[in-house]
């Protein structure tokens, strides 16, 4: 129960990161910008792990951030989002 309230906690922290370092207005509600930054938190522990097997590691902060950014940029070309 614990990693689920802290998965939001930091997917909520993370996704408000991103809309507000990424240029342009980013129109989304709380649950899409916790769904960003779980989201983006993936991305970055999947590229940062560089699909070596084993365990699988949280990416730090930053590195979460910019995988959000890069899920919204995604998302704009392919027109989701607005």
């Amino acid at each position: 129960m614990i990693n689920i309230l802290s998965a939001i906690i930091s997917g909520l922290i993370i996704g408000a990161l991103a809309r507000f370092f990424y240029p342009g207005a980013v129109q989304m509600g709380w649950i899409a910008t916790i769904l960003l930054g779980i989201g983006g938190s993936l991305l970055a522990g999947l590229v940062t792990t560089r699909g070596v097997r084993g365990e699988f590691h949280r990416a730090g902060c930053l590195a979460s951030i910019i995988g959000a950014i890069v899920l919204i940029f995604v998302g704009r070309l392919l027109g989701i989002g607005g």
